[in-house]
């Protein structure tokens, strides 16, 4: 007799929402043919496709075993083709966590994205990946921060130009707590986002080339993006003022949207004098 426990049906949401799943496929799309009681796939043959036992997946429909890996939760979610929504739904029923972001490489954002950044007209917004390359911005951003379109992609990254780029660094009020901020979060949304690679390069060439990122990388400080205020030097408008806010991106939690509201009625009518000027 076996000393699992099945969990009741009302409490063992991760079986329900995997059978649930399992019963909405259609067999013949993955190459099961035969005859069938019940609709959608056998237990079995989600077992074959995730590379796990089909005692396994059994008890997990049943609420038996404990809690699966993320590894097998992965698996899961791959054999009964989950959506980015459906996988995190899983990950968050079977062990209470979200899934790791899986970050794709882009050269960019959609045009529904883009179409939202324009529409923001004469406050600064860009799109970065958690380790802070810019993947998307709007004019306003590109006449008051960083004319990113004439920047080569790989120079597109607010930690190289915040510690390598002599122009960037004059232009902040406060370069000590700006660059801080910036490693903090550079530290804590890399790690959430299992961006490894990609963070493992930034981190050698920084701290190859700047003594003050090889300093602030060893004190270990995280910090979310959130929101806060900010005042650069434009080279041509003087001090403008900004109340800036961080917000993810629906279905790419990997990438977060950082919008800069001009602070005063005199910083906002900088902007738009910026935005108005024909570039030379």
């Amino acid at each position: 007799m076996s000393d699992r426990i099945e969990v009741p049906a009302k409490d063992n949401r991760l079986g329900a929402f995997l059978r649930d799943r399992r019963q909405r496929l259609d067999p013949a799309a993955f190459g099961f043919a035969g005859r069938r009681r019940t609709p959608g796939l056998r237990r079995e043959e989600v077992a074959q496709r995730a590379h796990i036992s089909t005692t396994w997946y059994t008890w997990l429909e049943q609420g038996r075993g404990g809690a699966p890996s993320p590894r097998v939760l992965d698996s899961l979610a791959d054999a009964l083709m989950m959506t980015d929504a459906e996988r995190e739904h899983l990950f968050l029923v079977g062990i209470g966590r979200p899934p790791r972001a899986h970050p794709t490489a882009s050269a960019g954002i959609t045009q529904r994205l883009q179409r939202l950044l324009d529409g923001l007209g004469a406050i600064p917004a860009t799109v970065a990946t958690a380790t802070w390359d810019i993947i998307g911005w709007n004019l306003a951003a590109r006449r008051v921060l960083t004319d990113y379109e004439t920047l080569p992609a790989g120079e597109r990254n607010i930690l190289k130009r915040m510690f390598l780029d002599p122009e960037t660094q004059a232009a902040q009020s406060d370069w000590e707590s700006v660059a801080r901020f910036l490693v903090a979060t550079f530290r804590a949304e890399t790690a959430r986002a299992g961006d490894d690679e990609r963070a493992a390069a930034l981190v050698a060439e920084l701290t190859k080339a700047s003594e003050a990122f090889a300093r602030m990388w060893t004190e270990k400080d995280v910090r979310v993006a959130g929101e806060g205020e900010k005042t650069i030097h434009h080279s041509t408008a003087g001090q403008i003022a900004f109340e800036f806010a961080s917000f993810s991106v629906d279905g790419r939690p990997d990438l977060k949207l950082m919008i800069y509201n001009p602070a005063r009625d005199a910083d906002a009518a900088k902007v738009r004098a910026l935005c108005a000027v024909s570039p030379a």
